[in-house]
């Protein structure tokens, strides 16, 4: 696919080829990965300024969304991007692999630090969901600021750099400047910028002084790009985010063969609208992490997309989000999960629920697509749905969007996630989507080419 940047991320990848550190505050779905791999693509290939780039992501998204980016557009498509992952005979396998871009989780850099020492290879490092470096007494943190002057060049990613006040900045751009802008250690950060709080003599906590915020965002503004601008941004009024899912090797090699044992009960001639509704249920219900046996039994299977939805939480930072699931299993198991968060976690029933959800009074609001995709209105609460389980249904899944990208909404722009298991019926039901393609038409095409795949194999 031909890669054509808007203004904003043009200015961005010319920002990251010509400074030696910046921060990205960008919002999910605003094609952060795709920025930073073109500026890659010119450091590594036109500039000859870079040789080898570490990505630090969180796990899901450092198993598949850079690799998948990369082959993605046509002028990356030559970028060797590999993921260091898995155990340790595994990872040093990876790093001894010749690419272009190494991609870890954040878990894995201070055994990285460990494994390199002195020895560090990376000449620049980027940062993805830089908020996971936001306490300077954590191991990762520590660790990269050992190796810290062997990078020439540094970029964080994220969208929510100070969510949880400005104390998160300081270890974030410390790992840009090494203290040049907001001071060399916490301590001074906080003596500039902070009033320590006392109560019957004893210290509680810290509280930003008169005009901090304004004076801290000043200091770091020429190494910070804040996508706070987005008045004069021309992005669209909705973003549509695909956040892609990589099945571990054990549930990928289980999904193939279910799949392939399911397609070869049918005859390529006689697959009927039912047996290509259940077939493609089925399928989806693997992708997602359980499904249902005969006795209609819920067997769990994997928890990828969970543990890629929780991640996803995570980097929208608590903004209330709308999360589409497609079975009663997803549902109970995305319920238990959540249960161990703070999140205000409420499944839609009526209209008390679409009260408090504009009301501002729901975190996550968990929705079939089929019982609120028409009619309600719900653009006050937030700007952020989540696909759990895509649907074929090109109407629904427009008119599960519109329930916030409506007239009314309080926002500018409108985040719509898909959560897409690699390899799997989930990419199919996206390109789907993406076609405006008839449900019925679209799932007896891709039945009958997977099941003449499968008699192939």
């Amino acid at each position: 696919m031909e890669y054509k940047p808007h203004n904003y991320q043009a200015y961005c990848i010319e920002r990251i080829v010509n400074d030696s550190a910046v921060g990205l505050f960008l919002r999910p779905g605003l094609g952060k990965t795709s920025i930073t791999l073109s500026a890659i693509n010119i450091l590594r290939y036109f500039r000859w300024s870079v040789c080898k780039v570490l990505v630090v992501a969180p796990k899901k998204v450092a198993e598949g969304t850079w690799s998948k980016e990369a082959a993605k557009w046509d002028h990356l498509n030559h970028l060797r991007v590999i993921t260091v992952l898995g155990s340790a005979s595994k990872r040093v396998k990876a790093l001894n692999t010749p690419a272009d871009v190494y991609v870890i989780n954040r878990e894995n850099i201070p055994w990285l630090v460990d494994y390199y020492k002195q020895a560090w290879p990376f000449d620049m490092v980027v940062l993805d969901e830089s908020t996971s470096f936001k306490n300077g007494r954590s191991k990762r943190f520590k660790a990269l600021k050992l190796v810290r002057r062997f990078m020439r060049k540094v970029v964080l990613l994220t969208g929510t750099p100070s969510s949880a006040g400005l104390e998160d900045l300081w270890a974030q751009v410390y790992l840009l400047d090494e203290g040049v802008r907001l001071g060399k250690t916490i301590t001074q950060y906080r003596q500039m910028y902070f009033d320590a709080n006392t109560h019957g003599g004893h210290f509680t906590s810290y509280s930003p002084k008169e005009s901090a915020e304004a004076a801290v965002l000043k200091a770091i503004s020429d190494i910070c790009v804040s996508m706070k601008a987005e008045d004069y941004l021309e992005l669209p009024g909705c973003i549509d985010h695909e956040i892609p899912v990589v099945l571990d090797g054990k549930a990928m090699k289980a999904y193939k063969q279910f799949e392939r044992d399911l397609l070869l009960e049918l005859d390529e001639g006689t697959v009927t609208a039912t047996a290509a509704g259940v077939l493609t249920g089925k399928l989806l219900q693997f992708c997602s992490g359980a499904i249902y046996d005969n006795d209609k039994k819920v067997i769990h299977l994997h928890d990828c997309k969970l543990d890629a939805y929780m991640e996803l939480l995570e980097r929208i930072d608590g903004e209330p989000c709308i999360t589409f699931y497609g079975f009663q299993h997803d549902k109970e198991r995305i319920l238990e999960r959540l249960a161990k968060t703070k999140l205000r976690v409420r499944v839609y029933k009526g209209t008390e629920d679409e009260d408090d959800w504009n009301a501002g009074n729901i975190d996550v609001l968990l929705v079939h697509p089929s019982s609120c995709a028409y009619g309600l209105n719900l653009q006050a609460g937030g700007r952020h749905i989540i696909w759990f389980t895509p649907n074929w249904s090109f109407e629904l899944n427009d008119q599960g969007k519109c329930r916030l990208w409506r007239q009314g909404s309080p926002y500018d722009k409108i985040y719509n996630h898909f959560l897409v298991a690699q390899g799997c019926v989930d990419e199919d039901v996206l390109d789907a989507i993406q076609e405006r393609a008839g449900t019925h038409e679209t799932v007896m095409n891709v039945l009958k080419a997977r099941i003449k795949k499968a008699k192939g194999a």
